[in-house]
């Protein structure tokens, strides 16, 4: 784990922008149930946490995305950070929504994008990767080169870096699901006894149902 994955796992629990619960699990609008709960929002409510997660894009950027022209963020959750981003490194920012608008220009992408440019996608979290690469897709519509995508956190689901991998979109997160549990073992917010079922569930998350009554003991 490296120091960045380190400070901002540590930043998300301590804020509690991530809940993990094995024993009590979360259900997903999929149906799933899931160990973890991540509403990297509430991460824009503390003013030093949020400095610190735009200077590690900032980083991440600077080390992999020196040429980027554009930054874009996803609606709704990474438009702020999107914008943050964007003044950091002095570039124009536009955002995309989920789908076109269904009135007015019809528009997906709202701002200046010309065709050429080369964009940086700014997301907030990284499941499937399904709503994450459609926004990728309408910038390569507009005509845009996507650079790549940043993210703060990702559940780190093999068929997602699958996704990314065939999509040919390069992807860089400050965080993710596994680097996040070792620093919750650090910290003792989980049990070191339940790492197992935890990490279970990002290896098959439709299968898995929480941790069973004998293992709660």
């Amino acid at each position: 784990m490296s120091e960045i994955e380190k400070k901002i796992a540590s930043r998300l629990l301590e804020v509690k922008a991530v809940k993990l619960d094995a024993e009590n699990p979360f259900t997903w609008a999929s149906g799933w149930k899931s160990p973890i709960y991540c509403d990297n929002r509430k991460l824009l409510s503390y003013i030093d946490v949020r400095k610190e997660v735009v200077a590690a894009f900032v980083d991440l950027i600077n080390q992999n995305f020196k040429d980027v022209e554009v930054v874009a963020g996803v609606a709704t959750g990474a438009i702020a950070w999107g914008i943050m981003v964007a003044e950091a490194l002095n570039k124009p920012f536009i955002y995309i929504r989920p789908k076109p608008k269904d009135h007015g220009t019809q528009s997906q992408i709202e701002g200046k994008v010309s065709k050429g440019e080369r964009v940086l996608v700014v997301e907030d979290l990284i499941s499937t990767g399904a709503s994450s690469l459609s926004s990728c897709d309408a910038l390569h519509k507009a005509g845009a080169i996507v650079v790549g995508m940043v993210a703060i956190f990702s559940y780190n689901f093999t068929s997602s870096r699958r996704a990314f991998e065939h999509a040919n979109v390069e992807l860089h997160t400050l965080c993710n699901y596994d680097s996040l549990l070792e620093e919750a073992v650090k910290e003792n917010y989980i049990d070191e006894k339940h790492l197992e079922v935890l990490r279970d569930w990002r290896l098959k998350p439709s299968d898995w149902s929480g941790i069973a009554k004998d293992d709660k003991k």
